[in-house]
């Protein structure tokens, strides 16, 4: 079996960052058609979230935010998905956005500190 190609095209970029105590990584990735962002606080994926920008010429923009797979009863993880797929339209990207929260604490702090993180970081792999 052949080994990667170093020169993959996808551009990715990760951060680490200790919010209320708990070690968090964030690996943010860049596809042709949607953004990958996994945060975690407990060493695996937690709750998949898909968001996009619902097609349409109205004037104010709607999205879409689904749980694929994990915790459907938390809206403070759909409201972070929201916001940053929300930041990703108003960068003029039509992506949609899978976010993976794996997460100790789910309060507000916890959720704004990942979003301010992934906002800063996400030009890295616009």
């Amino acid at each position: 079996m052949e080994g990667c190609d170093p020169g993959f095209p996808i551009r990715h970029t990760t951060h680490c960052l200790d919010i209320k105590g708990n070690k968090t990584d964030i690996f943010i990735s860049g596809y042709e058609d949607h953004f990958l962002v996994m945060a975690t606080q407990i060493g695996s994926m937690g709750t998949i979230l898909h968001a996009r920008k619902e097609g349409g010429v109205s004037v104010d923009p709607t999205f879409s935010v689904n749980v694929v797979l994990g915790k459907r009863d938390e809206p403070m993880l759909a409201a972070c998905a929201r916001q940053l797929i929300e930041h990703i339209s108003n960068t003029g990207s039509s992506k949609a956005l899978v976010i993976s929260l794996g997460l100790k604490d789910h309060s507000l702090e916890t959720l704004k500190g990942i979003v301010s993180v992934v906002i800063e970081k996400l030009a890295e792999v616009l």
